[in-house]
């Protein structure tokens, strides 16, 4: 086995402060997608309630219809919540393969560099799927509100 100084650790160190970061960040859009999904099945569960207790057609017409919207909007939370985990799965396995490149002085960089796309892939997915909550998040609202 190959051994490796401290201070040809320290580089590498350095390196895995960018991964570092962006799994911070990306944690914290967890905790944000997964609030607002959280949220978003108890909204659907009250109105369900809602439904139930109704006997007007034209109110649970309605209802059914936000609740429609509601749920394929948790798809869609889904989707980018998802694609933020294997965002920071990705990263994690950057992280590794930086430190067992420089243990083992193996040339993986075409691997890192491909792994490191998919994180960047999967964080645009997790963002665009997120930015299309937002949109049918405000539809629904004007929906609702009727204007």
């Amino acid at each position: 086995m190959n051994t490796i100084s401290v201070s040809q650790l320290v580089p590498i160190l350095q390196l895995s402060i960018g991964p570092v970061i962006l799994i911070s960040g990306v944690g914290l859009l967890l905790l944000t997608l997964t609030n607002r999904f959280g949220r978003m099945l108890d909204r659907t569960r009250q109105l369900r309630r809602d439904v139930v207790g109704e006997n007007l057609a034209a109110a649970k017409g309605e209802a059914h219809m936000q609740i429609e919207i509601l749920l394929r909007r948790a798809s869609i939370l889904r989707l980018s919540i998802t694609l933020a985990a294997v965002t920071v799965l990705m990263v994690g396995v950057l992280m590794l393969l930086l430190f067992l490149g420089a243990l083992f002085h193996l040339e993986i960089a075409e691997l890192i560099v491909g792994v490191y796309c998919a994180a960047v892939l999967s964080l645009i997915g997790s963002i665009s799927a997120f930015i299309k909550d937002m949109n049918l998040s405000m539809r629904a609202v004007r929906l609702e509100v009727k204007l």
